[in-house]
């Protein structure tokens, strides 16, 4: 079997926010990416929460050429001439975000070829995993917030994340950071009297913070329960992420956008987190972040779906012993809702693993052309 096309479509979905209180428009970009066998067997991957343009240039003009004629069973053979092409001196960002896509559509060609879901192949540790619900966005106010919570809660999540830090780093941030993290924790006892004590509950500052007001944020929050920060400081600085870990005792989580492996082996050497999170999108597909679990299980840290795209990463999950929880993330469910057939449905805060070869899921291609077309810049 070989390789005889491989093509990206860049998307910008528009997506319609329907929650209590909030009615609003937005979007997400994703690149959409298919590999096609001359078996009649075809694969598709995911690129998301990236400059969809880019990514589709990378693949249709850098990765498709170089591996069309490759064996698509032969995923080792191809990552490693991807990252040789892609990223030689270490680098990370679109050029590792492009060969995820292409991975996952492999992994997706060798289950079809196989008869066997992912998860399966991968392992298969479990048939169903647990999820938890991102709800918390910052344009919420606390009202808000306390009502989404509310509302997940109903819908039979005992684990729900929110987001802290506002992207306080940023200069489009004007608050000083000390009015950021008050305002922080005043959203966290909000959400947690809404729920009470029993919901699990997360935060997630998306690396905003500096180490100081990190320390002061995970401060202000114990008494809320939080199970675990997730990327509480800019660059997840590894000897700034241990120190933080250290001296407040917060359960610490990131990962899922580092493109490489070291990044993870640096993040466990120096005892900096309690969860790593890649993400097959972002860290390299299902290849390296195979890799990634098996690393991780060396120092007896379990995995997390940090990142989104639920419908990927539940393979991982599912298909090692050290996979937990994946991640519900309302606005990346709407976008796979309006691009993909036969996904399955979470109940009462599980997501049961579908049977059927590779990723159990298939494109909407009508919808796809469709949004690819309005996307389009117009002349």
């Amino acid at each position: 079997m070989k390789i005889v096309r491989v093509a990206a479509t860049p998307l910008n979905v528009p997506l319609h926010i329907s929650l209590p209180g909030i009615d609003r428009e937005s979007s997400l970009e994703a690149c959409f990416v298919e590999v096609e066998t001359d078996a009649g067997i075809t694969g598709h991957g995911l690129a998301a929460i990236t400059r969809e343009t880019v990514i589709a240039e990378i693949v249709n003009r850098v990765i498709a050429p170089a591996i069309k004629g490759d064996d698509p069973l032969a995923h080792e053979l191809v990552w490693d001439k991807l990252y040789w092409l892609l990223m030689p001196r270490g680098q990370t960002g679109f050029a590792a975000q492009g060969l995820s896509a292409v991975d996952i559509a492999l992994w997706d060609i060798k289950g079809k070829a196989l008869g066997q879901p992912v998860w399966r192949l991968m392992g298969g540790a479990r048939a169903r995993v647990p999820l938890y619900a991102t709800f918390g966005f910052n344009f919420f106010d606390r009202e808000q917030l306390a009502a989404a919570a509310k509302l997940w809660v109903s819908q039979g999540y005992r684990r729900l994340k929110m987001v802290v830090g506002h992207e306080a780093l940023r200069r489009r941030e004007t608050r000083p950071l000390s009015e950021v993290i008050r305002e922080d924790a005043a959203r966290v006892r909000a959400v947690r009297e809404a729920v009470g004590p029993d919901v699990e509950l997360y935060i997630d500052a998306n690396c905003s913070l500096d180490l100081y007001h990190a320390t002061r944020l995970t401060e202000m929050v114990k008494p809320y329960g939080i199970s675990f920060f997730e990327e509480p400081i800019t660059q997840n600085d590894v000897l700034q992420m241990a120190q933080l870990r250290k001296a407040t005792g917060m359960p610490l989580a990131c990962g899922q956008n580092e493109g490489l492996i070291f990044r993870f082996r640096d993040l466990l050497l120096n005892e900096a987190v309690d969860y790593v999170q890649p993400n097959v999108v972002s860290s390299g597909g299902f290849t390296q972040c195979l890799k990634i679990a098996g690393l991780a299980a060396g120092f007896n840290v379990p995995l997390a779906n940090g990142g989104a795209w639920p419908y990927h990463n539940m393979h991982l999950q599912a298909g090692v012993a050290n996979g937990t929880f994946v991640e519900m993330h309302y606005l990346a469910i709407e976008l796979c809702r309006k691009i993909y057939r036969g996904l399955p449905e979470p109940k009462d805060g599980w997501l049961t693993l579908p049977d059927a070869p590779g990723l159990g899921f298939e494109p909407d291609h009508a919808a796809i052309a469709d949004i690819a077309k309005a996307s389009q810049p117009s002349e």
